[in-house]
């Protein structure tokens, strides 16, 4: 008390300086990027603004509802060329969304397979995984796509050997040609929605069950037959439920044209040779996560399953992997964002993704700064959305301390 009271003259701690404050100091730094940043973006609209009247040009979203005049060969959602800009701009976005999701899930598996195979005891398994790897790891994206699409799937026979097969096997119903994937197409008739919900129910029932069952194993050290319960619940009940209904879905076989097929439905090799490239092109980064992550977890672990009397392929599934996990699922999400971003390459191939929709859109309008920003703030989004879901399961996983 005497020191303090020699130095300052009373009992209270010395005063700290504003300018000294961390607290103080760092909403102002935040307050001052926050205007940075305002005043960067006004000033850039504004030189558009006035870069656009000096063209006699207008800015603004209102061209969406104008007639969109061009055709879309892959459409998953109604659609003609009298349809809007608008419209067209929803079907690129869904089949954006359908090639990425069809890609990150087979991306996953492969990968998975992949890298678990590159740490196989077998050579000849772990020398051809090494191989697939090395290969796709250090070829462009883009060369890879054009290798399905022009040195694979063009290959294919033709339409008119299609023809010539269906007159020798009449009971055909998958046709495979370089016009694509031939296949019936399904027709939902009045009741299907019974079937749907049935399905929705049997997939909630399945994770409750699945709760459950985790619940019981770690209380008892039993577990259920959760395989088979959930099978019975995602397939047997609504299969069930349609025989019940009369059998509301019913199939549309593809049959020979007069210069093509009709009916049933086609999956194009534009979708085809983009689907192949990036799965495959992704995959092999994340074999290579998935080895690391295996490596990271403790060679006890697998050790001690041994010792319990679990099987390789048992200690891999139910010790190693979920261990491996809280080390894959970081940088997995980066592979994830990769795809999504590389689908974009899909105008090298006529795919009618985002960018290829809004590509036609800009010609026809001219309207540039609408269309790219419409495609930064799509991209953007879908990005986000990946990230925070892939956030969340990785909290999920982390390892909770006790």
């Amino acid at each position: 008390m005497a020191l303090a009271d020699a130095r300052t003259g009373s009992g209270e701690p010395p005063k700290v300086s504003l300018l000294y404050n961390p607290a103080l100091r760092s909403v102002v730094y935040q307050v001052v990027t926050f205007v940075v940043i305002v005043a960067a973006v006004w000033y850039a609209w504004h030189n558009v603004i006035q870069n656009l009247a000096r063209a006699n040009m207008s800015a603004g979203f209102g061209f969406l509802n104008s007639r969109a005049g061009f055709d879309i060969a892959q459409t998953l959602i109604a659609y003609s060329s009298d349809s809007t800009y608008f419209r067209a701009l929803q079907v690129g976005l869904i089949n954006t969304l359908v090639i990425a999701a069809a890609g990150i899930v087979t991306a996953t598996i492969v990968g998975l397979l992949v890298g678990i195979g590159r740490l196989s005891h077998n050579w000849l398994i772990a020398r051809l995984c090494t191989v697939y790897v090395e290969i796709f790891r250090n070829i462009p994206p883009l060369l890879v796509i054009f290798f399905w699409y022009l040195g694979v799937l063009a290959l294919l026979p033709s339409i008119r050997s299609i023809f010539q097969h269906i007159q020798e096997n009449p009971n055909a119903s998958f046709f495979i040609s370089n016009r694509g994937i031939y296949m019936p197409a399904p027709i939902f008739g009045e009741g299907f929605g019974f079937v749907l919900g049935a399905f929705l129910v049997g997939i909630v029932a399945a994770i409750v069950f699945t709760i459950w069952a985790n619940a019981r194993q770690r209380a008892t050290g039993k577990r259920p037959p959760v395989l088979w319960v959930n099978l019975g619940l995602i397939v047997l009940l609504p299969l069930a439920v349609h025989v019940l209904m009369g059998m509301p879905l019913s199939l549309d076989y593809p049959v020979p044209g007069s210069f093509n097929m009709k009916g049933g439905m086609v999956v194009g090799p534009e979708f085809l040779a983009l689907y192949l490239a990036l799965s495959l092109y992704t995959a092999s980064f994340i074999a290579e996560i998935v080895r690391a992550g295996i490596r990271g977890v403790s060679k006890g672990q697998s050790e001690a399953s041994y010792a319990l009397g679990l099987r390789a392929g048992q200690a891999t599934r139910l010790v190693v992997l979920p261990q491996a996990l809280r080390i894959i699922i970081p940088p997995l999400t980066s592979q994830y964002l990769n795809l999504i971003k590389n689908s974009s390459l899909a105008v090298a191939v006529g795919y009618a993704d985002l960018v290829a929709v809004g590509g036609t859109i800009l010609n026809q309008s001219g309207k540039s700064i609408e269309i790219i920003s419409i495609w930064m703030l799509i991209y953007v989004s879908i990005s986000l959305i990946t990230s925070l879901f892939m956030n969340w399961f990785n909290a999920k996983m982390a390892l909770v301390e006790r």
